[in-house]
């Protein structure tokens, strides 16, 4: 019973857009007729049975025509030979000579009542590998198997939504609208979908229309913190500062332990020209995020500028500190520590500042110009 492992680079196989993989000549070589079991991450935590074919054809060709193949490579599911050479140095630990044998095999993927082993239900499989590789941040994969997944059912809500919400990630906003709206069509009174429908229309460059959706879902849940979260961010790019700090104001209210509600909410006040409100705001959501070194560091820049504003530029000086520390080249946060510094008319470190974001980033304008003032005040 010949069995083969397939991994997250080989999506295009598992999802069936490909038939084709690439493995060492092994003791028993395949021959057509036979009958594959394959997996998923066989050797992992994440094993799981993906189909069941049978073999239509096996090529043999050495390492040495196969290495600089690039249609083979591409055929495989790699941008390149390079690619694929790669991954092979990673499946075989001995080193690979011109000289060893490679099997290019060729074969059809089983319905399931053709199965002879465990049978699966494919597109919960499907599903799951999706969401794991989502999860990880794997959007173009992902895409690829909430895709395949709804081959089985067009009209599963979970899959559009999440499909939606996938192209949302790769910047294809009125394709994810499109699969919010056919979600919709089916469960119209979904908050959820409704809200990741006007998070699309508001990264789409449509606020106004963000701001309707928001209005729908509010009819059907206007307790829903998630909804509450991202309404005040459309209401604060519409420039209606009031209305959004009442929505941070109601939010807060229900979680008052949320550090990016607080953030969020400084980071309003401070648009409405409210510093020392705003730093009440960056302190609550400094204390509530010890554990989240992004929000932390967010939250201690933000704070700094509120600080300048008020002129208090030893206190916003430390904060830049403590987000340097935590992100040592974050290329804004040292901008804003030398612009401090040299209020501070403390210019050797302000010049030091700016070398080293020029260090970090040769072209940037902005740390040249202001390099050379520090000079020019030595």
């Amino acid at each position: 019973m010949p069995i083969l492992s397939f991994g997250s680079q080989n999506i295009n196989i598992i999802t069936g857009k490909h038939s084709m993989t690439i493995r060492k000549l092994w003791k028993n070589p395949l021959k057509v007729g036979d009958r594959l079991h394959c997996y998923w991450n066989l050797v992992s935590k994440e094993k799981k049975k993906i189909f069941e074919a049978t073999v239509t054809d096996v090529k043999l060709m050495p390492f040495k025509d196969l290495k600089n193949n690039d249609e083979i490579a591409k055929e495989e599911g790699y941008a390149d030979s390079k690619e694929m050479i790669k991954e092979f140095k990673k499946m075989y630990f001995e080193k690979i000579k011109d000289d060893d044998i490679f099997q290019i095999i060729y074969f059809k993927k089983l319905d399931i009542d053709e199965w002879k082993g465990e049978k699966i239900d494919q597109k919960a499989m499907i599903t799951q590998r999706a969401d794991i590789l989502f999860d990880s941040g794997k959007y173009d994969k992902s895409a690829v198997c909430y895709n395949a997944a709804l081959k089985f059912d067009p009209d599963d809500v979970y899959l559009l939504n999440k499909k939606g919400d996938n192209l949302s990630r790769l910047g294809r906003f009125s394709e994810a609208i499109e699969c919010y709206d056919k979600a919709l069509k089916i469960e119209p009174n979904n908050e959820y979908i409704l809200n990741n429908k006007a998070i699309a229309l508001l990264n789409s460059g449509n606020p106004q229309e963000a701001l309707v959706t928001s209005d729908e879902a509010m009819k059907h849940n206007s307790e829903n913190p998630v909804i509450l979260y991202w309404r005040g961010f459309i209401l604060e790019l519409l420039g209606k500062f009031d209305e959004a700090l009442v929505v941070y104001d109601n939010l807060l209210k229900i979680d008052s332990e949320n550090p990016e509600v607080w953030n969020a909410r400084g980071n309003l006040l401070n648009d409405m020209g409210e510093s020392e409100k705003a730093l009440e705001s960056y302190d609550k959501a400094l204390e509530l995020c010890l554990d989240d070194s992004d929000i932390d560091a967010s939250a201690q820049n933000r704070k700094g500028n509120a600080l300048i504003d008020l002129g208090r530029y030893e206190e916003a000086l430390a904060c830049f500190d403590k987000s340097i520390e935590l992100e040592k080249d974050n290329i804004d946060f040292l901008f804003n520590k030398g612009i401090v510094l040299m209020e501070l008319e403390k210019f050797e470190e302000a010049l030091d500042t700016f070398t080293k974001i020029l260090v970090i980033k040769p072209d940037n304008e902005d740390a040249q110009f202001f390099k050379e003032e520090c000079l020019e005040n030595l």
